[in-house]
């Protein structure tokens, strides 16, 4: 049941300890509130919102905030703000540095999707494109190389399963690209259409259903092979959960996908319900709409590839993928996927669909208690 936040205040200040006060009035409120423990799946501080308000909750957090509790402890940020100055542990400029020479062509598209000035002066972030988030112990002890070497030994993750080097010295942005491409790590197109997020799903999950992360490889080599250059169609997000949860922030996605399944007789396909239209760039955050299509795991590559070939040939001049979206309707996406969601058969040639990405054995819904249940 997601929702986009409602603000409870547009701003509090940190070093006086509001931002703390505040904080624990909520999460106090939210303690005591009997009603929500009676079903553990609602327990969750917007469904007392969605009954009271959010202006109801604010008398609620000021009451909150005259008790005595807040007089009866220290709020200083004294003693736990942790502070570090990164520029300092920076390793110092050098007078040459490596540069490309011949072919351009990869580190310049490299560098126009990946790279970025830093505020300071001389200085740029690199993102890494980690594809599904994963990364082998190899990679990782080089990147920790690569870090140690060229930003002081220091990494940031992204909430798109990549990794953001700062303080790279704009001079060794060349040498980093090429200590990544070494890691197999040196792929362009970080946060374009190929960099697709997916959560573990099966793989990992007990509440997953659908090998989410198989689907991220399937689609990702898919939009690869199309060879996309077109500049509106690489901003184009695409995410997946392996069920109807968010992990994978599917519901803001210009496309999304969540993990279903579908009855056939007495087998099960697993399946995808797509979301379209979402967007969470430029300070607006929109929900997709969830299509009344449901498709089976194998043929979701066939669909993205679809979407993106009516999208290109269709849509009006500068249009953006999410405008597009809001100005057809989900019935034309539904319409282009139709044949798509038809059953189908068991037999010898169709038992491909009856078989999940990264298994070798018919498909069965298997759910668990998930981590926050146990």
């Amino acid at each position: 049941m997601p929702r986009i936040a409602p603000t409870l205040y547009e701003f509090v200040e940190l070093d006086n300890g509001d931002y703390l006060k505040v904080t624990e009035a909520c999460m106090r409120i939210f303690d005591r509130t009997e009603f929500l423990r009676v079903n553990r799946a609602r327990a969750r501080i917007k469904v007392l919102i969605d009954k009271i308000g959010i202006d109801a909750f604010r008398d609620d957090v000021e009451s909150e905030l005259r008790g005595d509790w807040v007089s009866e402890r220290d709020f200083s940020l004294d003693e736990i703000l942790y502070e570090h100055d990164e520029q300092a542990n920076v390793p110092a400029a050098r007078s040459r540095y490596a540069s490309a020479n011949g072919d351009r062509r990869a580190f310049d598209r490299f560098a126009s999707s990946n790279v970025a000035a830093q505020r300071q002066r001389g200085f740029a972030t690199i993102e890494v494109k980690i594809p599904r988030g994963d990364l082998t112990p190899e990679q990782l002890r080089g990147l920790g190389e690569i870090m140690r070497r060229y930003t002081g030994g220091y990494a940031r993750t992204t909430n798109h399963q990549n990794l953001v080097l700062r303080w790279v010295r704009d001079g060794s942005a060349y040498e980093v690209w090429r200590a990544l491409a070494a890691l197999g790590l040196g792929d362009a197109g970080a946060d374009e259409i190929t960099d697709v997020v997916s959560c573990p799903g099966t793989d990992s999950c007990k509440l997953g259903i659908t090998s989410s992360m198989g689907l991220n490889r399937a689609v990702s080599e898919r939009v690869t092979e199309m060879a996309i250059d077109d500049p509106l169609t690489r901003r184009i997000h695409i995410k997946m959960s392996g069920c109807p949860n968010g992990c994978s922030q599917h519901h803001i996605a210009d496309i999304g996908f969540y993990g279903a399944s579908i009855k056939v007789g007495e087998r099960t396909i697993p399946a995808y319900i797509p979301h379209i239209g979402g967007s969470y760039e430029g300070g607006e955050v929109r929900y997709g709409t969830r299509l009344k299509s449901r498709l089976p795991a194998r043929r979701v590559p066939d669909a993205v590839q679809r979407w993106l070939d009516l999208y290109e040939s269709d849509r009006a001049d500068g249009e953006t993928f999410g405008a597009y979206a809001q100005r057809v309707g989900p019935s034309r996406f539904e319409a282009q996927v139709k044949d798509l969601t038809m059953p189908i058969e068991f037999s010898l040639e169709t038992m491909n669909q009856f078989i999940d990405f990264n298994r070798d054995a018919p498909f069965v819904v298997q759910r668990g208690e998930g981590e926050c249940a146990v």
